[in-house]
């Protein structure tokens, strides 16, 4: 989380002095809370120049629900960071195509300097599992989440159980990540290994029966393991 930081703060500062705004994708969830914890205490970057967008959003649930990703991005970031401009994505709009299609106008205007992102259990990257969409240009999508991305939410405590968890989510699709100019991914904890290992070791494939594959093919990425997630590597 703090090597992982630093990375982030040297990219940000350096953006931010060859443009006036610097326009950055951020990544929730448990996995980001050591790493957001570690960039708050980063005194040099100008906040009030970022502009702020997010991976993904359940649909079904508002931000005042303790698993959306928009209350999270408010609180952990918005409240903290106090970014110039944050793009939430509302879960709970009369229209999720209409939604989808405004935060993907957003976010499409200018080019991403920055994404923090992780790896799910799945190998998922933002909420696309697999097999993911390595095709479509739409910056954002609607996408049906699998049982194994459900279950990793009850795990990690966001659900009471399964029946709680939206089957459908918008997701930043991979082609519009993979546009960010920087790429920072921070993959903690024993349970990412399998997925860490499928998707990013050597001789691993690139494929969208593993999302987080796409990564390899990146020419500006820098992936913060721990010993837990890279034990499975070789």
């Amino acid at each position: 989380a703090s090597a992982a930081a630093e990375k982030a703060a040297e990219i940000l500062g350096r953006a931010l002095v060859g443009k006036k705004s610097v326009r950055l994708i951020a990544a929730t969830g448990n996995a980001q809370l050591k790493f957001l914890n570690q960039l708050r205490k980063r005194k040099d970057i100008d906040w009030s120049r970022i502009t702020l967008f997010h991976l993904d959003e359940y649909i079904g649930i508002g931000k005042e629900h303790p698993a959306s990703f928009a209350g999270y991005i408010q609180e952990k970031i918005v409240d903290s960071f106090h970014p110039g401009k944050a793009y939430l994505l509302n879960g709970v709009a009369s229209s999720p195509e209409a939604e989808r299609k405004r935060v993907s106008a957003l976010v499409a205007e200018t080019p991403v300097d920055v994404a923090f992102v992780g790896i799910g259990e799945n190998g998922h990257l933002a909420f696309n599992d697999p097999p993911a969409d390595f095709e479509t240009e739409e910056p954002y999508i609607i996408v049906d989440l699998d049982e194994r991305c459900r279950n990793q939410q009850v795990g990690e405590g966001w659900f009471l159980g399964m029946d709680d968890v939206p089957k459908q989510a918008f997701s930043m699709s991979i082609k519009q990540i993979m546009k960010s100019a920087h790429i920072i991914a921070i993959v903690p904890e024993k349970r990412k290994a399998e997925a860490v290992s499928l998707c990013l070791a050597k001789d691993a494939e690139l494929t969208p029966k593993h999302p987080a594959s796409i990564l390899k093919s990146h020419s500006h990425v820098d992936i913060y393991l721990d010993k837990d997630s890279a034990s499975l590597l070789v």
